[in-house]
């Protein structure tokens, strides 16, 4: 199998090619590839077999090379779900096989796959295991919201009611206000947040590209939540979501989900993904399983290249830290630019 190593950033008309195959997503694209090496210099390794111009097998890669974490392979880093291309399992295991042939060639300590593989089952254990939930959104808007839970309705009405207004934008502009509130619900979740350049990037490759938007919600002219969406051929992706805890109470969020909905509703896209969810958050999987969404297992894979096998997560590894919840602001945003592009 002529498995050939390719940047999508320089290969020309790669969406296209991502187009004809649909088992792509929006975390296949150039415009995340561009995102990710500019803002933290990964290095993309995007093992690829094209035949008579067809996108055959993928597995995306970036090689992160931290002295702090080690070096790596990542497919793919700040991603949701990230599935290979592969027709069927034989496919998928040569293709795999040589990945791990580069890894070691290349000293990397470990491959990281942030997908839920088909091909990988019985003894092979997951990492880390999520939920994602996708809604429907090729019905009319009212058979869309004739789903959602009488609660999930209620509280769109409420915020309404309430006098919460949402604005879709697509300027630099609204990507700082909303991350003045990223900044804001990362330290209230006992985590530092992206650096800024990271959302520069963001909105440089896919907002101002028409690739995706910022949403923000307003009461009495202050922004009180956020939310970024990406969008591929007829997917999609909710991102990133923010908001001031002081305003929960008028359903902000609720609004910003639903004019979001109604958007790729009335443009004619398939499918809306409410991104992953950790399972020790009940209330957010409660939250998202209120818009008639369906639900799945998402798994996370880590294969060690030294001792040659799928690893499952150690204990003592926290997604939250009470320390970053009482650390000053300037201070919480200097560590996560420093921490970031080693975490990957």
């Amino acid at each position: 199998m002529n498995i050939q190593i390719i940047n999508p950033i320089e290969y020309p008309n790669w969406d296209e090619l991502l187009l004809a195959s649909d088992q792509s997503t929006f975390f296949h694209t150039a415009a995340w590839a561009k995102v990710l090496h500019e803002s933290y210099n990964y290095k993309p390794l995007y093992f690829t077999l094209i035949q008579n111009s067809k996108l055959k097998i993928l597995l995306p890669v970036m090689e992160i090379n931290s002295f702090m974490t080690g070096k790596r392979g990542a497919s793919l880093p700040f991603t949701d779900h990230c599935p290979p291309i592969a027709e069927n399992e034989n496919d998928f295991n040569e293709m795999f096989k040589q990945v791990i042939n580069h890894g070691k060639k290349a000293h990397w300590k470990a491959i990281d796959l942030k997908c839920c593989v088909n091909y990988l089952r019985g003894s092979t254990l997951p990492f880390e295991t999520f939920l994602t939930h996708d809604l429907d959104v090729s019905q009319t808007e009212q058979e869309i919201f004739a789903a959602f839970r009488d609660s999930t309705k209620r509280n769109i009405k409420k915020a309404i009611q309430n006098g919460v207004h949402v604005e879709i934008q697509n300027t630099l502009e609204s990507v700082r206000k909303y991350y003045r509130l990223h900044c804001i619900t990362r330290k209230h979740h006992g985590l530092p947040p992206q650096p800024f350049y990271f959302f520069k990037k963001i909105y440089e490759h896919i907002i101002s590209q028409k690739k995706g938007f910022v949403t923000l919600a307003t009461y009495n002219n202050k922004v009180i939540a956020g939310a970024v969406f990406f969008q591929f051929d007829d997917q999609a992706i909710f991102k990133y979501g923010a908001s001031d805890p002081r305003y929960l109470y008028l359903r902000p969020n609720n609004l910003i989900m639903w004019e979001a909905i109604r958007y790729y509703c009335q443009d004619g896209y398939k499918t809306f993904n409410f991104g992953r969810t950790e399972l020790k958050h009940k209330g957010l999987i409660q939250f998202k399983r209120g818009w008639g969404t369906k639900e799945e297992i998402l798994n996370y894979y880590k294969y060690d290249l030294k001792e040659d096998c799928f690893v499952i997560k150690k204990a003592g590894i926290k997604s939250s830290y009470n320390f970053f919840k009482i650390m000053p602001a300037p201070i919480l945003r200097l560590t996560g630019n420093i921490l970031y592009r080693h975490v990957g």
